[in-house]
């Protein structure tokens, strides 16, 4: 599948008359984040910006990005519906580069790419993250497949711990705080979906 034909695939995907994830938070985001004073967060290939809302609601500046149009309007409309200030950016994570040391906060939640485009999003986005700064990835771990529910079907694109820290290695000002297989509850079966969650923190540049 070319790049425009998966962006075209994400539009009509978001072009529904719902929300397709509901605008909750993703769980292991908000459990890292939640209790971290406001700064500046980045969501990357956002969606419908549920992550950006949440942050943007907790008096986050958030600015979420992804390549479907619909997608971030739907994100637009339910920003202005609740008075949240979020700036909503139309670009493929990869081609859209960060500023570097610009956030508090990167969050990437459930972006499926092969390996090496996989790594190269990973590396911009701890570069873009400030001295102290957060990194929080999470996606569907290769074992949901067999073990768990949902999710792609392909494991070339699905995660597992050692896949993303593995992307993060030569960041020397880099501590991996948790990389690990958790459980996440759905609706669809009896037994949870199993993801990755990696949660990495900058150095805070004191000596």
């Amino acid at each position: 599948m070319t790049a425009a034909e998966d962006r075209d695939t994400w539009e009509r995907y978001y072009d529904q008359s719902q929300s397709v994830w509901g605008w909750a938070p993703n769980r292991f985001v908000a459990e890292v984040l939640g209790p971290l004073p406001a700064g500046r967060a980045l969501d990357l290939a956002a969606g419908e910006g549920r992550n950006a809302l949440w942050l943007a609601g907790l008096g986050w500046h958030a600015t979420a990005v992804d390549f479907a149009e619909n997608a971030l309007a739907r994100g637009r409309a339910q920003a202005a519906e609740h008075g949240l200030d979020v700036e909503w950016v139309l670009a493929d994570v990869l081609d859209h580069r960060p500023p570097d040391g610009a956030y508090d906060a990167v969050v990437i939640a459930y972006l499926h790419l092969d390996a090496e485009p996989l790594a190269a999003v990973l590396r911009d986005a701890a570069k873009a993250l400030a001295p102290g700064g957060t990194l929080v990835v999470v996606g569907h771990d290769v074992t949901n497949i067999a073990d768990g529910v949902g999710g792609p079907q392909d494991p070339a694109i699905l995660y597992t711990p050692e896949r993303v820290t593995g992307a993060l290695e030569h960041f020397s000002d880099l501590k991996i705080a948790r990389a690990e297989r958790v459980h996440r509850q759905t609706d669809r079966a009896p037994q949870p979906a199993i993801d990755t969650l990696v949660v990495a923190q900058a150095a805070d540049g004191s000596p």
